[in-house]
């Protein structure tokens, strides 16, 4: 009988199993769809989108734990999303309290944001993929960007439900072709339109001079030089058109191996020292081949290695690191702690968070990577040495770990600009294989690998323990992290630049016709207005002051805190027999014979590394210096507000770090406004960086999830595990237990 079965959410009763059929009757249904025809809610397509099939009278359901309630609408798709057009009451329509996305809209999903599609037969839950004998009466989508949707069908019309449901699994989940991806058909249709441009200079990295100012601005020019030997990709397709290797190096050298064993320059740190990497030379069995080959990474290395005067430490970041693989089993364990179907679901794993969370592994490879990264600084700043990191194509964990030790040493990195040219230069033209490690089209022989996730992840950790040194905010990060599933940006959906220019009618000056230009991510006006990027920017961040002439006289070289560090001397001269055993040492890691035996025993590796972190955090923090982070165990943190931004439960109403960003914010506002009465020129630049975000200032409902829970419903029932609560036996085995809580928070 319709209405029976509702689930009071008491504090010690046991929760009914749902009995119901619906909580809407039929002949509200018909309402609902009246009235939506009448508001004539229409689907907003963007330049080259199609729309290829639609369902109507379906509900969307409200993540309430047993309540189903739902709104009702139609569900279409697109070549480029999937969208619910429903008349929200709920939604909240005060600009002030929305963080709005001007691609993707609340009850949109992109084909490629699609993670796995789920279908509901007599209260079953089975996984959706293929040629379907049977529809599903309920529909559930669990996303990339961890959003959970849930569609009930029950009262849709049969050939509706087959036609919608078909087409859903086919254009998210079946392999596809990189030239039908909407990429290509958006880029087609706005190509008349003028093409944005990246805001603020963002460097691109695809021209000589790019990567020659790079040079300059490192003070790196002096020992490498940016080449051309690249272009056209007439030597390696898996190289940029240009890049930057040591000057003594023969440019005949590179298209030996098709760039394959070439040290190619990163980063140069301010005491000369360098961060290179390298990709690891095809395995041969022949014996005259292995022997060419290492005659000519001895070369190789001599140009590298010339001591006294340049050292280098070989980091194999094949071996005795982590591996794609471990990668992507920890992050698949890790995100099912967040792709909640429903309340219950929510608190019944609530009991076991910890074991689960440990047992995913994920918060250890964070760990891992900074700790990496930490011991490559320790030898460039403390021990002068250049660093060569080694893996097979270059491409993954060495734009993981370059970047990294990049936007821990230099603060350029640290600003909006200067982290976007340096995925720009690592990740981007380092040849990361985004197409591939997303999965963007849907190849049964790959699987997911985010390797670019867990880099913003570290980052955020950073961001999240040293606030003041970042000019870009958490938000900023999340909205990232969200724009690798949007294609209508060409960022994230190629291989390498190669790919990009090849399909993009670049490469090949014959073409006939125009090459087609595509959006940047970086353009942050094509997803969000002004007054939601002020989101995207510290309030906080106070950049370097510039010194007067006379003041740059007597002022010490940057990092000079690190620098004056007691810490391991230089190395000298090395005793004889180094240089060859280092030089056997690199050619076993590149020919692909992993040694086990390192330069420096792990003994005095991990002496020098706990020196170094130890002493650096034993000193104030300069926010413009060298920045480590914290990496014992309960400092690396989940990063709530992309992981837990769609569970209403997860919320802290009027608290979390937005709480205490708030305070600040008023201080700060406080503070410039006795400024302006002492000093009566008002500096224009010091009121843009104090001004804060209005929808920070004066919403009062913020909650530890802001912005992106601002339309979450938050639970009003007790957050009591009541489903596991048989599990957890009588009040007295209940109290026993010290290591278990039930929090009732709010009635």
């Amino acid at each position: 009988m319709l209405g029976k079965g509702v689930v009071g959410g008491g504090g010690g009763t046991k929760a009914p199993k749902p009995s119901f059929v619906s909580y809407v009757r039929p002949e509200e249904i018909h309402t609902n769809e009246k009235e939506v025809t009448e508001k004539e809610v229409t689907l907003h397509l963007l330049p080259g989108e199609q729309l290829l099939c639609e369902a109507s009278t379906v509900l969307k359901y409200v993540q309430e734990d047993s309540c189903q309630r739902g709104i009702c609408g139609k569900l279409v798709c697109t070549d480029f999303k999937i969208a619910f057009l429903g008349d929200d009451e709920s939604a909240l329509d005060n600009d002030e309290t929305q963080f709005k996305n001007k691609v993707i809209g609340e009850n949109d999903i992109t084909l490629h944001c699609v993670d796995q599609i789920y279908g509901v037969f007599d209260e079953k839950k089975k996984t959706l993929f293929g040629q379907l004998k049977k529809y599903p009466e309920k529909l559930i989508i669990h996303c990339k960007d961890l959003r959970v949707f849930h569609f009930c069908l029950r009262y849709t019309k049969e050939e509706e439900v087959k036609r919608i449901v078909s087409g859903i699994i086919h254009h998210t989940l079946a392999p596809k072709l990189l030239k039908r991806l909407f990429l290509f058909s958006y880029a087609t249709a706005v190509q008349n339109n003028t093409a944005t441009n990246p805001k603020k200079h963002t460097i691109m990295f695809d021209t000589l001079e790019d990567w020659c100012w790079e040079l300059e601005r490192t003070k790196g020019n002096a020992k490498y030089r940016a080449v051309s030997v690249n272009e056209g990709y007439r030597v390696c397709e898996r190289l940029p058109a240009y890049f930057v290797v040591p000057t003594p190096l023969p440019e005949e050298n590179v298209p030996r191996f098709q760039g394959h064993g070439i040290p190619i320059w990163c980063w140069s740190c301010h005491n000369g020292c360098a961060l290179l990497k390298m990709s690891a030379l095809p395995k041969e069995q022949d014996d005259s081949i292995l022997q060419v080959q290492k005659s000519f990474l001895d070369g190789i290395y001599k140009i590298i290695h010339r001591p006294p005067y340049e050292l280098v430490k070989t980091e194999d970041l094949s071996s005795n690191f982590v591996s794609l693989q471990d990668i992507q089993t920890a992050y698949s364990k890790f995100k099912q702690l967040f792709l909640i179907d429903n309340s219950t679901e929510f608190w019944d794993t609530d009991i076991k968070w910890f074991s689960l969370l440990e047992s995913s592994s994920w918060l250890d490879i964070i760990r891992r990577c900074l700790k990496k990264a930490i011991e490559i600084i320790e030898c460039l700043e403390a021990q002068n040495m250049n660093v060569l990191l080694l893996e097979e194509n270059a491409s993954d964990l060495c734009c993981l770990i370059s970047s990294l030790v990049q936007v821990m040493m230099d603060p350029h990195c640290r600003t909006r600009v200067g982290f976007q040219s340096l995925i720009q230069k690592e990740w981007i033209m380092g040849g990361h294989c985004f197409l591939d490690r997303c999965n963007h089209l849907r190849q049964s022989d790959k699987e997911e690998v985010p390797v670019f996730l867990l880099f913003l992840d570290c980052v955020w950790q950073l961001v999240h323990q040293h606030p003041p040194a970042f000019e870009f905010t958490e938000t900023y990060l999340t909205v990232l992290s969200d724009s690798l599933y949007i294609p209508i940006f060409s960022t994230f959906f190629f291989n390498s630049p190669h790919q990009k220019d090849t399909n993009m009618g670049r490469e090949s000056q014959e073409t006939q016709s125009k090459p087609l230009n595509l959006l940047t991510v970086w353009d942050w006006s094509v997803q969000f207005e002004p007054k939601a990027q002020m989101l995207l920017r510290n309030p906080l961040y106070v950049e370097k002051p510039k010194l007067d002439k006379g003041q740059r006289k007597g002022v010490r070289s940057k990092h000079q805190r690190q620098l004056s560090l007691p810490l391991t001397q230089s190395k000298s001269s090395p005793k004889r027999g180094f240089f060859r055993e280092e030089t056997d040492h690199l050619i076993k890691n590149l020919l692909g014979k992993r040694i086990s035996k390192l330069i420096n025993s792990s003994d005095e590796l991990q002496d020098n590394f706990r020196e170094f972190y130890d002493s650096w955090h034993s000193k104030p923090t300069d926010h413009h210096g060298l920045l480590l982070p914290h990496i014992e165990g309960p400092e690396i943190k989940v990063w709530a507000q992309r992981y837990l931004r769609w569970i209403p439960e997860a919320q802290i109403l009027g608290g979390g770090t937005v709480a205490t960003m708030s305070k600040l914010l008023e201080m700060m506002e406080e503070v410039q406004s006795l400024q302006e009465k002492i000093d009566e020129r008002h500096h224009r630049q010091e009121a843009l960086q104090a001004e804060a975000p209005s929808l920070l200032r004066n919403s009062v409902r913020l909650s530890s999830l802001f912005p992106f829970a601002l339309l979450q419903r938050h639970s009003s029932k007790p957050v009591l595990p009541t489903s596991g609560w048989k599990a957890l036996g009588d009040e007295e085995d209940l109290a026993k237990r010290e290591d278990e809580f039930v929090d009732l928070g709010d009635v």
